[in-house]
């Protein structure tokens, strides 16, 4: 279990306090940056001095310079500062980037010892077979690695394997004294298509829902698990695949009015950006039926068999590559506007599905708009 062996060490440097003075969590596997984090708010940052000690800044918005500088000043309020650095892709942007990159190597060779600064690059995204990473993720990793890795601590955030996220619920329900049965956790892993951070959320809503019975079955998995959310979400594909605007808004309206709601957003966002890129591996790689579909889809990226056949016939209904992608740079653009705090995130998602159903335009040359009569 590689992943989550990577995730022990770096628990036991916080426990053990042997701790470098900056850290680059490199992918976007969610499970393990919440994990991370937890555990340093618990052995670094007491609850009543958080205020005063946790701080959260993107590069995209606050001057690399200044962060290093706050960081650097000891705090008169607080024993100990911790400081989560979000935007990391600015500091490897056109241009050079020597000056940005050697101040954080001078702060880490004087740094301030009751600091610790974490730079977070879920920018790339690491598949739990790395052999299967895209080449623009493996070149801005190595990019890291060769720069920020001489003077950071590198933290892997990979997704992990099917196999590995069955064994970890396993031990988790243990600890916990509770029991699931192997068909259980099966289940749990595939239909949730292997996502850490849902089957961890599912899992304890399982474990209250067994309460004294201390005993998970494929039942309650199949009767309490986000399956049901999963259909939905492929009921809106379908209508988003389909340009039916007002299809899409009623399956969103349903979406948002059950569970968690709006808080659950971002998560909605995620798992459409997920949907559209297996789309457009589908397209690509022109699959036509469920084999194919296995064989295209990598562990920990495969789609629910019971969506299987739903999503080949979506991907299809999208004419070429440029559809795809402009679908997951719209999604993209909201994941930013939800994660900026926005006066509601209904109307962000709704935006989205607006833009999602329409057309794209097709701008006119300026030849031509010469031409055309006034």
């Amino acid at each position: 279990m590689r992943a989550f062996a990577q995730a022990e060490r770096f628990v036991n440097e916080l426990e053990s306090r042997k701790l470098r003075p900056a850290y680059v969590f490199v992918g976007d596997e969610a499970f393990f940056r919440k994990r991370f984090r937890d555990a340093i708010l618990h052995h670094l940052v007491p609850q009543d001095l958080r205020e005063f000690s946790l701080f959260e800044y993107d590069l995209g918005e606050t001057d690399l310079a200044e962060i290093l500088d706050r960081a650097r000043t000891p705090s008169l309020m607080a024993p100990f500062q911790v400081f989560f650095v979000r935007g990391v892709k600015n500091l490897f942007g056109r241009g050079s980037n020597e000056e940005k990159l050697s101040a954080i190597e001078e702060y880490c060779k004087n740094p301030n010892p009751d600091a610790l600064v974490v730079f977070v690059a879920d920018h790339i995204s690491i598949p739990a077979d790395v052999r299967r990473m895209e080449m623009q993720d493996k070149e801005r990793y190595q990019r890291i690695r060769e720069t920020m890795g001489q003077y950071c601590g590198i933290v892997e955030l990979a997704r992990v394997e099917e196999g590995e996220a069955v064994r970890w619920i396993s031990d988790y329900c243990a600890s916990r004294e509770v029991k699931i049965e192997p068909d259980g956790a099966r289940e749990l892993v595939d239909s949730l298509g292997g996502d850490m951070m849902m089957i961890s959320n599912e899992l304890e809503k399982l474990m209250l829902y067994v309460a004294e019975k201390k005993r998970i079955t494929l039942g309650d998995v199949e009767t309490m698990v986000l399956a049901a959310k999963q259909r939905s979400l492929y009921e809106l594909t379908d209508a988003i695949s389909s340009k039916d605007r007002v299809r899409a808004l009623e399956v969103l309206d349903a979406i948002l009015s059950t569970g968690d709601g709006e808080e659950a957003a971002i998560g909605h966002i995620y798992m459409l950006a997920k949907t559209f890129r297996q789309m457009l591996v589908i397209l690509e790689r022109n699959v036509r039926d469920q084999r194919m579909l296995w064989a295209a889809l990598w562990q920990g990226f495969r789609v629910p068999p019971f969506a299987a056949d739903d999503i080949i016939k979506q991907a299809r209904r999208y004419k070429s590559r440029r559809e795809l992608t402009r679908a997951i740079r719209l999604t993209a653009k909201a994941d930013l506007a939800l994660r900026s705090n926005p006066v509601s995130k209904r109307l962000v998602l709704e935006r989205l599905i607006l833009d999602l159903t329409s057309e794209p335009k097709v701008e006119t040359p300026g030849w031509m708009q010469e031409q055309l009569p006034v």
